[in-house]
């Protein structure tokens, strides 16, 4: 089959470190239809290798090189799943997008521009696949004055947005973020990352009871929110800080929970429902500011299957009707991905992938690098 910009493959591992999701696009008609979808977990090397290096550490280079291998394997396996799945050649893909793990994220923080750091081997990739690969999609907003997130938004504009009334679009991955799609086309898109989303979560379930998660908030479900410990990480000042902003684990991470946890003994299962209600209410909190005229709120990413805290967070929101991207024919795994799959389409197009109005760039910019295959 020959080559046809029409199809593309976009990838995507983030904050929760579990795995990469991928899904198999078709462009051909006036919106992208999902081909096909894969999901590769992560091995455990790999999982510990890039938990490690959130953190500064010994011979990081080093490290983060060996990782990035391993990434571009993993990668590469669920391309090849993808490719089975479509019944496709890799001739037939124009192109990868694909976004790497983020091991640091520090937009503005040094002389007004900061950096970002998604670790992959994107070279790799493409000798492993055979197809081109567009990658570091953050840095050109970055370079540009902006926060190199929530890249997400204008996709999300795209996919959801209605002229008869304003809607929230919420991804909770490991970091929870917005974009608020205003029922007017004069209004801008805004977007910004909320806060932690299934990172803590996903952290705490693990040391207490070796899970990788708290599968449908189960485990949430058997205890009881601590409104002191709640009231102590939400005063956590990012929460306050204005949009355009964006933040991941670099700030919310194990030592900052053990930090506000102090030596007070609490039940585990209580921490585990109070992070649940720090997740829907800081999400709640961005809504209120933001998008007070918002009727509707789109879930999507892992936090959307925790019963739990959807209840939490519909709860927080009287008034506003709370779904999922299942509803309106994305499954909440694969909007994301989704996004890498378009962000890469738009620069082949050398289209802009980003919405200043979100990032704070200085305007609208063409994202990512190209390795040819």
């Amino acid at each position: 089959m020959a080559a046809t910009p029409q199809h593309f493959i976009g990838l995507m591992s983030g904050t929760s470190m579990d795995g990469v999701d991928g899904v198999l696009v078709d462009w051909s008609g006036l919106r992208p239809a999902i081909r096909c979808a894969a999901h590769r977990p992560f091995d455990a090397p790999l999982r510990e290798a890039y938990a490690a290096l959130q953190q500064p550490g010994d011979d990081e280079i080093h490290r983060e090189a060996l990782a990035a291998n391993m990434l571009a394997r993993a990668y590469a396996d669920c391309v090849a799943m993808l490719l089975t799945d479509g019944g496709l050649e890799p001739d037939a893909v124009a192109a990868i997008g694909a976004h790497g793990q983020t091991i640091r994220h520090r937009p503005g923080r040094y002389d007004g521009i900061g950096y970002t750091r998604q670790s992959q081997h994107p070279a790799l990739l493409a000798e492993l696949t055979g197809i081109d690969v567009v990658a570091d999609f953050r840095s050109r907003d970055v370079a540009a004055g902006g926060q190199g997130a929530p890249l997400v938004p204008a996709l999300h504009q795209a996919l959801f947005a209605d002229a008869n009334e304003t809607r929230v679009v919420c991804n909770i991955g490991g970091i929870s973020n917005i974009s608020v799609l205003p029922a007017s086309a004069d209004a801008p898109v805004i977007g910004f990352d909320c806060g932690p989303g299934n990172a803590l979560l996903d952290h705490w379930i693990d040391r207490h009871r070796g899970l990788p998660y708290d599968d449908g908030g189960a485990w949430a479900d058997t205890g009881r929110v601590d409104a002191a410990l709640l009231a102590d990480l939400l005063a956590e000042p990012y929460f306050a800080l204005p949009a355009p902003k964006s933040t991941g684990r670099d700030l919310f991470h194990a030592d900052w929970l053990e930090a506000r946890l102090g030596n007070v003994q609490r039940r585990p299962e209580d921490v585990q429902a109070t992070l649940a209600a720090l997740t829907a209410d800081a999400i709640a909190l961005a809504v209120r500011q933001h998008a007070e005229d918002a009727r509707r709120v789109i879930v999507c990413g892992g936090g959307a299957h925790n019963g739990y805290l959807m209840r939490r967070l519909a709860a927080a929101l009287p008034g506003m009707t709370v779904q999922t991207t299942a509803d309106f024919g994305v499954p909440v795994s694969q909007v994301e991905a989704l996004a890498f799959a378009w962000l890469a389409r738009q620069c082949l197009l050398r289209l802009p992938g980003n919405l200043a109005t979100v990032t704070g760039a200085a305007g609208p910019r063409v994202l990512g690098a190209i390795y040819p295959r």
